[in-house]
């Protein structure tokens, strides 16, 4: 029996917060791209106005907006701002895929399970900044990267 419009699941509508490069973002395009993913990109948030993963997801005919946190007195008045944007699309899945912020517990609260996090390290281990160096420092012979739901506790 072939499968019917109502067996497949809809697309997921994700939201993507970069810093960077925005390189894992462009992995998970590629991969709603080519159909492996389920999901669409529906935004694509950046804390950092030169971030290059701008340039590269609007080349993609990705919507970006710039959420500049430097603008913002206080770290709750930045997240408000993000949380008003993500409010504009409500996504599935928010992915913070380098984004280099530490969201405030009342922000993860507004998005309960709903929020990812892509850390470049195998965790427990090496939490925080520098996970490469802390690794080659440590001589590990493994390396890799966790995929993590993002708790008060945890980010």
């Amino acid at each position: 029996m072939l499968p019917t419009d109502a067996d497949t699941p809809r697309p997921r509508s994700l939201a993507v917060l970069i810093s960077g490069r925005g390189s894992n973002m462009l992995a998970i395009a590629d991969a709603c791209s080519d159909g492996t993913l389920n999901a669409s990109i529906d935004l694509v948030i950046s804390n950092r106005p030169n971030a290059p993963g701008i340039s590269s997801a609007e080349s993609r005919g990705l919507k970006t907006v710039v959420i500049d946190h430097t603008a913002y007195p206080a770290r709750s008045d930045f997240d408000n701002a993000v949380h008003a944007q993500l409010l504009s699309i409500n996504p599935d899945w928010i992915i913070l895929a380098g984004f280099m912020r530490i969201l405030t517990p009342e922000f993860v609260h507004q998005w309960p399970d709903r929020i990812l996090n892509i850390h470049p390290s195998l965790l427990p281990l090496y939490p925080g900044l520098n996970t490469h160096r802390q690794a080659l420092d440590a001589g590990d012979t493994e390396a890799g990267a966790s995929v993590h739901v993002v708790t008060p506790e945890l980010d």
